[in-house]
C-alpha cells in the first residue's frame, strides 16, 4: 500500500483542547499533515503563537474587536479573516484539502457547510454540527462527494470498526457507544441535587473543556453522540446503544447480525482519533504509545442508570422524532449547563430544563439551516426563562 498523501488542514477552533491536540499531531507528522489555516474565537495571544509556530499565512478571529491586538502579534504576511465571514473564508481556502471543525456552539455550522460546498473533506469534532443540522450536512456531503470524518473518540472508533466492511448497514445489528459514566457514576440518586459545578468538572479519565466535562457528568454528552452517530453512519436510533465503561479504553463497538463484535481500543488520548481522521484512509507511525495489556488489570462494563440520568432517554426521543427537536435538545442543554455553572440551577435541573423545553417545542422540518438556527434561538430563549436568565 502506498503511503497516505500529505493532508493540508484548516483548523477551526485551534486554541481549544482539540485544537491544541491537533497541532501536536501535526508537529509530530510533518510529512503527512500541514496546517494551512487557524481560527479562534478571541484568544489572540495563543492564536498568534500558533500561527508563528506553524507558519500559516491565514488566520481567522471570530471576535473582530480584537483585530488590532492580533495584528500586532503576527508577521506582516499573515492575513487576518474576521467574524463569521472570516470563518467561511478560511473553510474554503483553495490550498486546503480538509477542514477540522472544533468550534463549540453554533458558530461552526456555517463554515462546515461552506467547506463541504467548496469540496473539502470535513473532520468533525463539534457535536453541534450533526446534532443540529445532520440532515443538511449529510445531504450536502453526499451531493458534493466529500468525506465526513469523525474526530470524537467514540465515533472515530465506530468509523474504524466499519472501515473496509463490505456487507453494508444491513449486516450491522447495533452501534455501542461507550461512556465513562462520569464522576457521579456510583453516586446515589438522592445526592445528585447537592452536586457542585466544581465536583462536576472532575472527570475521571478525560481532560476536556468545562462544558463537555459537565455533559459527561450528566450523560448529555453521550446523548449528543447518539444523535451524531445516527447521521454519521446512516443508522436508526433504535440501533444505537450506550454502555458504561469506566476505564475508557474501549472507545466504542459495532455488533454485527451474526453476534460478532468489533471494538477499537487505545489509550485515553485524543491524539489517536485526530491522527486517524487526518491520515485516513491510511495509518502512519507516530509517537503515540500502544496499550500495555498486562497493565490494564481489568475492563468493566455496566448498564447506564437511565432513571437517574435521563439524558439518554431525552436524546433518543429527540433523535427518533427528528426535525428541529435535536437542535432544541442541544440548545436547551447549553443554556442549562451555563446556568448550573453560574449557580442558578441545581444539577438535576439540567435534565428538567431540557425536558421542559422539548415538551414545549413545535417540531419543524430541519431540511434548511435557517430552520435549524431558528429552533436553536427559540430553545435558548425558552431555556433562559426556565433557568432564571431570561
Amino acid at each position: 500500500m502506498s503511503a497516505p498523501r500529505k493532508r493540508r488542514v484548516v483548523l477551526l477552533g485551534s486554541t481549544g483542547s482539540i485544537g491544541t491536540s491537533t497541532l501536536k499531531v501535526a508537529r509530530e507528522l510533518p510529512g503527512h499533515i500541514e496546517i494551512v489555516g487557524l481560527a479562534a474565537a478571541g484568544n489572540v495571544e495563543k492564536l498568534a503563537a500558533q500561527a508563528r509556530a506553524t507558519g500559516v499565512r491565514h488566520v481567522a478571529l471570530y471576535d473582530a474587536s480584537k483585530e488590532a491586538a492580533l495584528r500586532a502579534l503576527l508577521p506582516a504576511n499573515v492575513r487576518i479573516h474576521l467574524g463569521a465571514e472570516g470563518l467561511n473564508e478560511l473553510a474554503t481556502l483553495a490550498e486546503a484539502d480538509i477542514v477540522l471543525v472544533a468550534i463549540v456552539g453554533t458558530a461552526g455550522l456555517g463554515p462546515a457547510l461552506a467547506a463541504i460546498e467548496a469540496g473539502k473533506d470535513l473532520a468533525i469534532a463539534s457535536k453541534e454540527i450533526l446534532v443540529m443540522a445532520g440532515e443538511v450536512i449529510t445531504t450536502a456531503a453526499r451531493r458534493r462527494g466529500v468525506n465526513l470524518l469523525p474526530v470524537d473518540s467514540e465515533h472515530n472508533a465506530i468509523f474504524q470498526c466499519l472501515d473496509g466492511h463490505r456487507g453494508g448497514q444491513a449486516e450491522v445489528a447495533r452501534l455501542v457507544l461507550t461512556a465513562s459514566g462520569g464522576p457521579f457514576r456510583q453516586l446515589p440518586a438522592g445526592q445528585l441535587a447537592q452536586v457542585t459545578p466544581q465536583q462536576a468538572l472532575q472527570h475521571p479519565t478525560w481532560d476536556m473543556g468545562p462544558k463537555i466535562t459537565i455533559d459527561c457528568a450528566t450523560l448529555f454528552n453521550k446523548g449528543l453522540e447518539m444523535i451524531e452517530a445516527r447521521w454519521l453512519f446512516d443508522i436508526g436510533m433504535e440501533r444505537i446503544d450506550v454502555v458504561v465503561h469506566p476505564q475508557s479504553i474501549v472507545h466504542s463497538m459495532v455488533e454485527f447480525i451474526d453476534g460478532s463484535v468489533l471494538a477499537q481500543l487505545s489509550r485515553t488520548d485524543m491524539c489517536f482519533p485526530i491522527q486517524y481522521a487526518l491520515t485516513w484512509p491510511g495509518r502512519v507511525r507516530g509517537s503515540l504509545q500502544p496499550l500495555d495489556f498486562p497493565a490494564l488489570a481489568k475492563l468493566e462494563f455496566e448498564a447506564p442508570r437511565h432513571a437517574d440520568f435521563p439524558a439518554l432517554a431525552l436524546a433518543r426521543r429527540a433523535g427518533l422524532t427528528g426535525g428541529t427537536l435535536p437542535a432544541v435538545f442541544n440548545a436547551a442543554n447549553e443554556i442549562a449547563v451555563a446556568a448550573f455553572r453560574a449557580g442558578r440551577l441545581p444539577f438535576p435541573g439540567i435534565w428538567h430544563c431540557v425536558a421542559t423545553v422539548m415538551d414545549a417545542h413545535q417540531v419543524q422540518a430541519s431540511s434548511t439551516l435557517d430552520a435549524v438556527v431558528a429552533a436553536d434561538h427559540w430553545a435558548r430563549n425558552a431555556a433562559a426563562v426556565i433557568c432564571g436568565g431570561g
